[in-house]
């Protein structure tokens, strides 16, 4: 929607593509954006605070503004949602927290520095306001871990709470970009208490989401929030452009609500007030279906969930691989013939 708008150069007090900054700069750009979407019928709407934390200021030298800009960035998002907010049908503002451009498991970041940097984010977004804590498009597990225990610490610092929002990526590989599939991602998220919604958003349309939504949908007890792209991205005349149109991915939204069981329709990369009015106008505001009350106990890794299962009997296994009860196994010794004991060893697994 900003890059919509062509921002100038001097939009940008000379910080190009720092979009956060304009919430300084062009503070007037960002609440039309806003507005637009309240407009629609949207229930809450973004700050534009994605990549407004210290790692990413430190690349336009600006790192000492994080706390100034993330509370300005809810402030100004509070007064258009209290615009269109009433008591009949009241609307909320969502702090946004990206992955930043460094991750902890790659190397890229200390994970204790990567918590600072977080901590300092949520600062700002609750001083300003903020309703609702979203950490989202995250692509590594340790790096979301990292954002949701500095949010955990400032509510225990600021003696306060606030609704949270975790948001995974899935890549069209099927898994984060770090080799997390959903199911990983998940576990990990549901042992977590700091969170409230899990999620999916961004990289994708919705087409490519609906088998990960399907397992979020049917074993998450948390409310599920699914915030696809409109569509996948193509190059067209030099541009970026997002292909989906306002009905179809309104059809995806209704199918996810009402088939899959999802709480939260949201929409990420390409998105406009046309596919919100237009998935309001196809979904409306059903209540949302009861969530499981129970999961399945698992335990994951960085790359995968393992279900915890117990059987009512040993695992025996390579039960004649031994001389004294298997004539055969102590023929092959005898001849030292290591290929026949292999052999054997396969027949039995």
């Amino acid at each position: 929607m900003i890059l919509s708008l062509k921002p100038t150069p001097e939009d940008y007090d000379g910080l190009d593509g720092c979009n956060e900054y304009l919430t300084v700069s062009k503070p007037d750009l960002l609440e039309g954006i806003q507005r637009s979407f309240y407009e629609a019928g949207c229930d809450a709407v973004d700050s534009a605070t994605f990549g407004a934390n210290r790692v990413v200021f430190a690349e336009y030298d600006i790192e000492d503004r994080v706390r100034e800009i993330n509370r300005l960035a809810a402030e100004q998002v509070g007064r258009v949602r209290d615009e269109f907010s009433t008591p009949e049908w009241p609307r909320y503002s969502l702090g946004t927290m990206g992955p930043g451009t460094k991750l902890p498991s790659l190397g890229h970041i200390d994970y204790d520095e990567l918590v600072e940097s977080y901590r300092e984010q949520a600062r700002g977004l609750i001083e300003g306001g903020i309703d609702v804590l979203k950490v989202e498009t995250c692509q590594d597990l340790l790096q979301t871990k990292a954002a949701l225990g500095a949010i955990e610490d400032v509510f225990a610092e600021m003696e306060t709470r606030l609704p949270v929002i975790a948001s995974v990526t899935i890549e069209t590989t099927g898994t984060m970009l770090l080799g997390s599939d959903i199911a990983c991602a998940l576990t990990t998220l549901e042992a977590l208490d700091t969170v409230d919604v899990i999620g999916i958003n961004c990289a994708t349309g919705p087409e490519q989401m609906v088998e990960h939504v399907r397992h979020l949908a049917q074993n998450s007890r948390r409310p599920v929030f699914i915030g696809p792209n409109a569509g996948l991205p193509e190059i067209r005349e030099g541009e970026t452009c997002y292909p989906l149109t306002p009905e179809a991915f309104a059809r995806y939204q209704r199918i996810f609500v009402e088939e899959l069981g999802t709480s939260i329709a949201a929409g990420c990369c390409g998105t406009t007030p046309e596919h919100f009015e237009a998935a309001i106008a196809q979904v409306g505001r059903p209540r949302p279906k009861p969530r499981p009350e129970t999961i399945e106990a698992a335990c994951s890794s960085l790359y995968t969930s393992v279900p915890f299962e117990q059987d009512t009997s040993f695992l025996v296994v390579g039960e004649r691989m031994n001389a004294t009860g298997s004539r055969a196994f102590r023929d092959l010794l005898l001849e030292e013939d290591p290929e026949g004991v292999v052999a054997l060893a396969r027949e039995q697994a």
